[in-house]
């Protein structure tokens, strides 16, 4: 988290959260969500603006977490500004050497490998589960083939329970 973050969030510590405002799809993009997008019904459905700004991409995605009940969250100075997700918190796109770096710019190695129904790929490294971007289906093929990954099969509508995260948090308040 940024200093400057923290530093907000002391000097303003109730500020209240947001919620259904941003966006992030199953690419690994983000997208702002008024309040005409959220009438038009929930995310993916109406997505909203499609985020371009490097340096905002940056500072959303220095911030980004989880709280402890799987609600993945933008902290932008002392609001958290809750995330809608389309699939999965993370998108992972995949290294010729089948390591992985999320959306995010995080590098990780995958653990677990699975498939759902829809033929999606997931990636799970020891921490999040995350999408297999859709470019490097090639490479994630590769590491199939080469036995790095076995991909365990898996029904898309268990995976927020059985990893922990929320696709709605402005459904599920605490």
């Amino acid at each position: 988290m940024d200093d400057i973050v923290k530093q907000a969030i002391a000097k303003w510590p109730n500020v209240p959260d947001c919620y259904g405002w941003l966006g992030l799809d199953a690419r690994g993009r983000w997208y702002m969500r008024d309040d005409a997008t959220q009438a038009q019904g929930p995310f993916p459905q109406a997505k909203g603006s499609l985020l371009a700004h490097g340096k905002l991409i940056d500072f959303i995605q220095r911030n980004y977490e989880a709280d402890a009940q799987g609600r993945w969250f933008f902290q932008n100075g002392p609001q958290r500004v809750y995330v809608e997700l389309e699939i999965t918190p993370v998108v992972w796109r995949i290294e010729p050497d089948f390591s992985l770096v999320a959306h995010t710019g995080r590098a990780s190695t995958a653990r677990e490998c699975l498939l759902d129904e829809a033929g999606h790929l997931y990636l799970f490294d020891g921490t999040v589960l995350g999408l297999a971007h859709t470019l490097d289906m090639e490479t994630a093929a590769q590491a199939v083939e080469a036995g790095q990954w076995d991909p365990q099969p898996v029904q898309a509508a268990d995976l927020p329970v059985r990893y922990g995260y929320v696709l709605q948090p402005s459904v599920f308040r605490v």
